[in-house]
């Protein structure tokens, strides 16, 4: 039999002991690495308006199934005349519980320029806080075609001020782009422009992939603006401009989502036809 002198002895055994150790933490580790690479996504409740305000609770609970975490919604009393009347009778607090029932949670909301106002923004952010919100969102200032620069940098200045009424209650206000942000007044890109007015710690932007179709990457912008994001609406599109499920369009993901952190985005919510929503979850989830 090999004789193992005392010093050979104690080294193995620490060897031993450390690798146990080492095994039995493993799994925590993966775990825990598992946990924070995961990456909740959303979804834009005007996508299935019509199948919300039919049957709420259910058309959540189907969401959450196809692999959603997040529900980004609108306010029943700025959009009640254009899809969300049926949540005006109901209590905050019941909003809140039905969306946590299904599986979701609710971050994020779109409001009307007007629930921005100084007569009523306090009764929005009441709201807001009842209801969970970390983020208030202005979905558009609702200027007409023939809007002048001008127009929309003073009601930039507006959306400034109720914003620090907003960082008062401990949220963060946002503004969502549409195409029209991406025109140009007097020489300048309206986009452009606005990112200069707002004030960038209390006014973050919420970036709409579907400028693609005007030659718009959210990717340049979340690298030329960093930490100006607080979350973005995902949609795909092909080079003729047909809608199609997340992947499979022109737009590049992982750049995108790269991008993305050094934007300073933190939740991603998808926003296209219900047909597309399914694929469009489970292609991010292999990212």
């Amino acid at each position: 039999m090999q004789k193992i002198n005392r010093r050979t002895f104690l080294t193995k055994t620490t060897m031993a002991v450390s690798a146990t150790m080492l095994l039995s933490q493993l799994p925590k580790q993966i775990f825990a690495a598992a946990k924070a690479n995961e990456m909740p996504i959303g979804f834009q409740s005007w996508a299935v308006k019509d199948m919300l305000g039919k049957d709420f609770q259910g058309t959540l609970k189907m969401m959450a199934d196809m692999g959603y975490k997040l529900i980004e919604l609108c306010s029943p009393q700025g959009y009640k005349d254009i899809g969300f009347g049926f949540l005006v009778d109901m209590k905050p607090s019941d909003i809140r519980k039905t969306i946590n029932d299904a599986g979701l949670q609710c971050p994020s909301c779109h409001f009307g320029f007007d629930e921005f106002n100084d007569d009523k923004i306090d009764t929005s952010i009441q709201f807001a806080k009842e209801i969970g919100l970390s983020q208030m969102i202005c979905s558009s200032f609702g200027l007409s075609k023939t809007a002048t620069l001008n127009d929309y940098l003073t009601d930039a200045d507006k959306l400034n001020k109720a914003a620090e009424k907003i960082k008062a209650a401990g949220m963060q206000s946002g503004y969502h782009n549409h195409e029209m942000e991406f025109a140009q007044l007097d020489g300048q890109l309206i986009y452009d422009a606005l990112m200069k007015r707002f004030n960038p710690d209390l006014v973050k932007m919420q970036f709409q992939t579907e400028v693609i179709n005007l030659g718009y990457k959210a990717a340049d912008y979340f690298n030329k603006y960093h930490g100006r994001f607080i979350s973005s609406h995902l949609s795909d599109w092909t080079a003729d401009k047909k809608e199609v499920p997340i992947g499979q369009g022109v737009i590049n993901w992982k750049e995108f989502f790269a991008a993305a952190k050094t934007g300073g985005v933190k939740n991603f919510f998808v926003e296209m036809d219900l047909k597309n929503m399914k694929d469009s979850a489970t292609y991010i989830h292999t990212l």
